[in-house]
């Protein structure tokens, strides 16, 4: 049965993709492992990846594909925004989920938590992440204390206001693309969608869903991780020409893989029958 097709689905997800063949074909499996298809479409937004991924992707028949033609010129950050607001045209659905194809599904009540959250409060407009990683008390104490000496001495003394600080003034946090569920019509009713304000995906759209009064909902990364797992950066890692060589560092290529084998990801990219 083609997802396009079904009379119950109530999330549309939006899911970009650059030239990531083993990252996509993960992220679309785990998907269809742990997700009734029933409640669900699946827009995929590829960004003229030109690789073998292309094929792959042209071959399930459970997902809308949208081949974009990037832009000369055009940043990584644009790109993204770009396709995203493609595939907000498309949506039909009371709700809108953004996913990265590293992002991977590891339980099979990941939908029913993150419905049961946003629809806890008529007043939430979306809810999501900012980090899914988990950090150790300490490291996140150490952090705390990087942060107050830059934000209330350093900035400050400096003459640079809130600097650069995550958080603060321009810099707000924001439900971050690789896990943001958001309500369909009050995206559409009060923002211009992803590429709102020509800032990163979601950042412009938080912010003015913020300011006519809605709840935007952090969730714990220590809860939502039971629920799935953000490989961060993998698309840059594994594609250093992107955004510089720092991204492709011996380093973060062996923290990716640790983290693929915490979550099984060989069994996932051998079973075809997920396709």
């Amino acid at each position: 049965m083609s997802i396009e097709n079904s009379e119950n689905a109530v999330i549309t997800i939006l899911l970009p993709h650059y030239r990531t063949p083993e990252l996509a074909k993960l992220c679309l499996r785990s998907l269809k492992k742990h997700t009734d298809l029933n409640k669900i479409k699946v827009i995929v937004m590829d960004n003229n990846s030109g690789d073998e991924s292309i094929e792959y992707l042209r071959s399930l028949k459970w997902i809308t594909l949208i081949e974009r033609e990037t832009v000369d010129g055009e940043t990584p950050s644009e790109s993204h925004v770009r396709a995203m607001a493609l595939g907000m045209e498309q949506v039909t659905t009371p709700y809108v989920l953004s996913l990265h194809t590293d992002t991977v599904v590891t339980s099979d009540s990941w939908l029913e938590f993150l419905l049961q959250t946003i629809e806890e409060e008529e007043n939430i407009a979306g809810v999501g992440s900012w980090k899914l990683e988990y950090k150790s008390p300490l490291r996140r104490w150490l952090k705390a204390i990087e942060e107050f000496w830059q934000l209330k001495i350093w900035y400050p003394v400096t003459g640079q206001g809130s600097g650069k600080i995550v958080g603060a003034g321009k810099n707000h946090y924001f439900l971050r693309s690789h896990c943001a569920l958001y309500k369909t019509d009050l995206v559409r009713q009060y923002t211009d969608g992803f590429g709102d304000s020509g800032e990163c995906a979601g950042k412009g759209m938080h912010r003015k869903l913020a300011e006519k009064g809605f709840k935007l909902l952090f969730i714990p990364s220590e809860k939502l991780i039971n629920y799935m797992q953000h490989l961060n950066h993998a698309t840059m890692i594994l594609n250093p020409e992107i955004a510089g060589k720092k991204t492709g560092k011996p380093k973060a290529r062996r923290r990716i893989k640790k983290e693929l084998r915490s979550i099984g990801y060989s069994q996932i990219l051998n079973d075809s029958s997920l396709d």
